[in-house]
């Protein structure tokens, strides 16, 4: 009995996974033409009890086919061992499109850190080194550096634009702009700021910046006649990102911006041209720049909002060894949020669903007697069951939910709520009764108005 060893349950999506990386690192790879790596994904295809049709595709990442129409939607795959060991391959009975077909950079890309910034602090060396950047833009004039977009609403009158920059590529760059109340980072721009930021003592539940916004900073200048100008803001927006890309949860944005302002302060690529005919044509010059690898809310906004399903799914991992399918529960979660933000423009979001997120999300959001219902917070407060591991499962799942938020928010144009969305906040209680600073509203207490 001592020599006998367990038998490893069959994982067909396991074996198809590690089967595409080993095919697609070959440099025998790259040599294929696009129809021979085509194929070779397409003979890869998965078959499950349940009817889904599976392959393992660009950006290193699962896609599930519609059988309504044959197209292939990015989406997580299936946790249960059973339906995994049942699973068997089958030739795939469409082409697969180019865009499906993963290259080798699809393998080596950083996906940086889901989590929040409601936890883990962001490291004290970046924090005074963008307090360095910020004070070193103190005094400038804002005739020199007028604001603008929703940069004239956030800040002071007299606060000018490389305060802007700043901050626009501390958000722009951080995957989940929700912070920790107390957050250094965030009370070092209190002074420059026109009224308090969204959210509360515990958890600033900030907007995201747009990439339009940090491009429209640059345009004005050059179309006012101040190129020099426009390529200081530019500058500050590179020394941001550079400072902040050692934190996962800033550095796969970081990186994109780098490389996409980087023609810009070389002098070498056409936006100083481009400027005089918008910022539109300014950003769309930027992402032009973006490695194909790199999905933007910016340019794909469906896209954008299947790979943040996909990175909530994937938090909920830690439901597995308790039976329950992170699948259904991600649906569940949305259906949660949409309830209470967004009811009507889940129709706006089934078709960037696979068939079995798009059902499960419909019936949760019809049914009030549904089971998966009890997965929603309840009194601001997540089902035991669903509470993180752990610290940093907890960040990461808050992270990932406000993420999400985000991305249907952009997705459908629905405003994103100033005091979080129901699942990320209902995360809250699980990371703040480890902080350190005094309870708002009881004695002895000193509120920052930031």
């Amino acid at each position: 009995m001592g020599n006998m060893t367990a038998v490893r349950q069959w994982d067909g999506f396991d074996a198809i996974e590690r089967d595409v990386r080993a095919i697609v690192a070959d440099p025998r790879w790259a040599t294929l033409p696009p129809r021979g790596r085509a194929q070779a994904v397409a003979l890869r295809t998965l078959a499950t009890p349940d009817g889904g049709r599976w392959l393992f595709g660009a950006h290193a990442r699962w896609y599930r086919q519609d059988p309504a129409d044959g197209r292939w939607h990015l989406t997580a795959p299936p946790a249960d061992p059973g339906l995994r060991a049942a699973a068997h391959v089958v030739q795939a009975t469409s082409m697969i499109m180019p865009h499906l077909v993963p290259g080798v950079h699809d393998f080596g890309a950083d996906r940086g850190s889901v989590q929040g910034f409601v936890g883990p602090d962001v490291p004290p060396e970046i924090t005074e080194r963008v307090r360095e950047l910020v004070v070193s833009q103190r005094g400038r004039r804002r005739e020199d550096f007028p604001l603008t977009g929703p940069f004239t609403e956030l800040f002071a009158g007299d606060v000018a634009s490389p305060v802007a920059a700043i901050w626009g590529t501390l958000m722009w760059c951080a995957y989940a702009p929700a912070f920790d109340g107390n957050e250094a980072l965030l009370s070092m721009f209190g002074e420059f700021l026109a009224r308090p930021l969204p959210g509360d003592e515990w958890v600033r539940w900030l907007p995201p910046v747009s990439l339009h916004d940090l491009a429209a900073l640059y345009g004005e200048r050059v179309r006012a006649g101040h190129p020099e100008a426009g390529l200081r803001l530019v500058a500050l927006m590179a020394d941001t990102a550079a400072t902040v890309r050692s934190d996962p949860r800033f550095r796969p944005r970081a990186d994109v911006l780098l490389t996409m302002v980087e023609p810009v302060l070389r002098r070498i690529g056409p936006d100083h041209s481009v400027a005089h005919l918008g910022d539109d044509a300014v950003r769309q010059a930027w992402l032009s720049r973006c490695p194909p690898h790199v999905t933007l809310p910016d340019s794909s906004p469906g896209e954008h909002f299947q790979h943040a399903v996909y990175d909530l799914v994937e938090t909920l991992g830690f439901l597995v060894p308790k039976g329950a399918e992170p699948r259904a529960v991600a649906a569940s979660l949305l259906a949660a949020d949409l309830a209470v933000f967004g009811p009507r423009t889940a129709d706006a979001l089934y078709p960037w669903l696979d068939p079995e997120l798009r059902h499960i999300l419909h019936v949760v959001l019809s049914d009030p007697t549904h089971p998966l219902r009890g997965c929603w917070p309840r009194s601001g407060v997540l089902p035991s069951a669903l509470n993180p591991p752990d610290r940093a499962g907890a960040a990461a799942l808050l992270g990932a939910a406000y993420a999400l938020g985000l991305a249907w928010c952009r997705l459908t144009g629905t405003e994103v709520p100033e005091r979080g969305f129901a699942t990320a906040s209902a995360v809250v209680h699980r990371l703040t009764h480890e902080r350190d600073d005094p309870v708002p509203g009881v004695s002895g207490t000193f509120p920052r108005h930031f």
